[in-house]
């Protein structure tokens, strides 16, 4: 969906490939996770680590299990309750994003 939106995205299969990813790639400008992820840490925690080695970093979190307290997200995130639709994904990434990271369509 963020792909069919214009979005250059790179998938991470757990939270250690995350971090692994964000090092080779500098052009990350946004982190979209869901708080239950596998890997040694959750997405808040992931979350929290990507704010504190790139803190220009927007993220989006999301969860259908719980939501998460405000007070456990960095100041650079958002919360997206699940179930949600594609254009509320796409809303919130180009609302956080203002456009840095995003191909043109083809």
């Amino acid at each position: 969906m963020l792909e069919d939106a214009g979005f250059a995205t790179i998938e991470a299969n757990g939270s250690e490939d995350a971090l692994a990813q964000l090092e080779r790639h500098p052009e990350i400008s946004v982190l979209f996770t869901d708080i239950n992820m596998p890997g040694r840490f959750d997405g808040l925690e992931l979350a929290r680590r990507v704010h504190g080695l790139r803190p220009s970093i927007q993220l989006v979190i999301t969860s259908g299990r719980r939501p998460a307290d405000p007070n456990e997200i960095p100041t650079t995130g958002s919360f997206i309750p699940k179930p949600y639709d594609a254009a509320s994904i796409v809303s919130a990434i180009q609302a956080v994003s203002k456009g840095v990271g995003r191909r043109d369509p083809e």
